[in-house]
């Protein structure tokens, strides 16, 4: 299993000038012709040379870093050699079919999509398009290509090769496992001459067996791209005042697309509303909405007619915006495989883009809670039936699910760098970039800020716990160690006790983050109770005796904004900017002509080059990165007016 360790920015340029083992001329040429890129990355190379010869394969490649045109390039190569067969990408969302086949044709490319969301006659169209051989890929969900029929109609037509798109949900032991998903191990008796090729932007070492298995790939060439993502800069920062901090990160990105995840659908509404009340383009968006309403807020995100989408993580594998500039997530997500997945949606285009995190161990409460709910529901469901295979599964998935939560917990709480520990997550080594480590994480910044005199803090914090008689939650002990005179204190009495007002000054927010920061030392432990409350443990005895320095880590200040500039990214002159947002504006009118999402017309990343170049020729456009023939010839002279006005 190799790793290749490019950025998704070489991958968004075609930046990468590298030899492509097993691609002949006339491939490189359709890639020149249909995408505009003039060189392809070495992973990319040996999965088309794969796809292309028939191999079984599964390619890990993060989110942004290039995995469609692994499956989208060899039907090319094959129609050229004269093969009348198609090729099939599952995919596991309409939106997300849309947004490729949209873009593929806007491209040149022949594809097609048949799902639920189309009328009997498109269907019918696309069928008949199909006997036809103008389509080359043809994009289904789980559920179509394995239903009665579906197969039989596909083996009258002829399928070269099947591509399984996050494949990760097929696997029990993934972050995003779907039982649809585990049906597609019918693929291989289903179409025993296809070949498989299983595509994603996040498996561990054991879910990658586990595709393989499940798959029953043969021989399959396994390609794992890096899982580093240079071009995005991780921020994680105790939840102190949520609202105020959001604030603080939108205020960079003002006229940007940011996400915002939220761990509830009533979050996601205040929040929205929020947002729009202090002037932000924001909508919510969630499991529970219409889907008439999710529809409109997905579109408007799409076509940038929305700015910032407050949303649970339902708002997820059908987003393909390219030049999202920030992920920002108000509570924990459940596992590192989660946030690495959800934070790729940042900077698809190989621009730098921000990935915040507000976190507190609360988080960590609130998921064991959902977790144990829902565990309880369908153990109850499993005894009725006797099943103890069943169980058994249930409680490996309950253990799997509490390891994957313990190990973002960790990220979430240690000062090391970010980089480093996602990509360790994952099995591989991080690339060294200098003494100043990756250069892109608030803890390599040198953002990460301790609180003064934090062991004195601490036990101070602890002292008041153990005075009120481990008997209260979080929010108590610290109006109790802020001296707060509330109506609660005043009746216990606790107005008069030695550590009442011990931190005076400091507010209620950031004396709860400290004391949920003592739980994760582990000094302090919550009770599971309803009302859960806090006991001292035997480190926390240790540290209240001043036997062990305790670090905290205080709210961040303020900080600026660093900006991606053509040079950075293309080595070239600075980017006009008045010229790339008139671009912008064309390429929105332009999207809007033709319907379809403005980053589907030019990346931002291609615009950012023609407004630091000025090409004034087609044959000047044409050099451009992401700009093939029908594109040239199509949106050139409009593009080249704006330029030269």
């Amino acid at each position: 299993m190799r790793t290749e360790p490019h950025s998704a920015a070489q991958e968004a340029h075609g930046a990468v000038a590298a030899p492509c083992p097993g691609v002949d001329a006339g491939t490189l040429e359709d890639i020149r012709r249909i995408w505009g890129f003039d060189t392809l990355r070495p992973l990319q190379s040996e999965a088309i040379a794969a796809g292309i010869a028939g191999r079984d394969s599964l390619v890990v490649m993060p989110t942004g870093g290039g995995k469609s045109l692994c499956y989208q390039v060899p039907p090319l190569a094959a129609a050229r050699a004269g093969d009348t067969r198609i090729d099939v990408c599952v995919s596991p969302l309409i939106a997300l079919m849309k947004d490729q086949v949209d873009g593929l044709r806007s491209n040149g490319y022949p594809a097609a999509a048949l799902h639920s969301g189309m009328s009997g006659d498109d269907r019918d169209g696309v069928r008949r398009a199909v006997r036809a051989g103008d389509v080359r890929l043809l994009f289904v969900s789980p559920e179509r290509l394995l239903a009665p029929g579906f197969d039989t109609w596909l083996g009258t037509v002829g399928v070269r090769a099947i591509a399984i798109d996050e494949a990760h949900c097929i696997s029990q032991w993934g972050h995003d496992f779907r039982p649809e998903y585990r049906q597609l191990a019918r693929l291989r008796a289903a179409f025993p001459r296809a070949s498989l090729h299983a595509c994603t932007a996040t498996a561990t070492p054991r879910v990658q067996q586990d595709i393989v298995a499940q798959l029953e790939l043969r021989d399959p060439l396994l390609l794992v791209g890096s899982f580093d993502r240079p071009n995005l800069v991780y921020r994680i920062e105790p939840r102190v005042d949520g609202r105020r901090q959001l604030l603080e990160v939108l205020g960079r990105h003002r006229g940007d697309a940011v996400i915002v995840y939220c761990l509830s659908r009533k979050d996601t509404e205040s929040l929205a509303e929020f947002l729009r009340k202090e002037g932000f383009h924001a909508g919510a968006y969630h499991a529970g909405m219409p889907p008439e309403d999710r529809a409109r807020v997905q579109e408007a995100f799409s076509e940038e007619r929305l700015d910032v989408v407050v949303a649970t993580v339902a708002f997820g594998m059908g987003i393909d915006r390219s030049n999202v500039r920030a992920v920002v997530h108000m509570t924990m997500p459940r596992s590192i495989e989660h946030y690495q997945q959800e934070t790729g949606r940042a900077g698809r285009d190989g621009l730098e883009s921000e990935c915040v995190l507000f976190h507190s161990y609360a988080d960590v409460v609130k998921w064991n809670s959902i977790a144990d709910g829902s565990a309880d529901e369908a153990r109850a469901r499993i005894e009725d039936t006797g099943d103890g295979d069943a169980l058994d599964a249930l409680e490996a998935s309950l253990a799997q699910g509490r390891a994957q939560l313990e190990a973002m917990q960790r990220l979430a709480a240690s000062p090391v760098c970010r980089h480093r520990w996602i990509v360790e997550h994952f099995g591989q080594s991080f690339p060294e970039r200098g003494p100043g480590g990756c250069g892109a994480c608030d803890v390599c910044l040198g953002e990460v800020r301790m609180a003064p005199d934090s062991t004195t803090i601490a036990r101070k914090l602890l002292s008041a716990v153990a005075r009120t008689g481990q008997r209260y939650g979080a929010a108590y002990v610290a109006d109790v160690a802020r001296g707060a005179e509330t109506e609660e204190v005043a009746r216990r009495g606790h107005a008069g006790l030695p550590t009442f007002g011990a931190l005076r000054g400091e507010d209620r927010a950031t004396l709860t983050n400290y004391v949920f920061q003592l739980v994760e030392h582990g000094l302090l432990a919550r009770t599971d109770d309803e009302h859960p409350v806090l006991r001292l443990t035997g480190e926390g005895l240790g540290a209240l005796r001043g036997e062990r320095e305790v670090p905290l880590r205080a709210p961040p200040k303020g900080r600026g904004r660093k900006h991606a500039t053509a040079k950075a990214v293309h080595g070239a002159h600075e980017v006009d900017t008045a010229l790339f947002d008139r671009l912008r504006a064309l390429r929105r009118d332009l999207a809007s002509a033709r319907g379809v999402p403005p980053y589907l017309i030019f990346s931002d990343a291609t615009l950012l080059e023609l407004a630091s170049r000025r090409p004034r020729t087609l044959e000047e456009l044409a050099t451009v990165k992401g700009v093939g023939e029908k594109k040239l010839a199509d949106l050139g002279p409009a593009f080249l007016a704006a330029i030269n006005e």
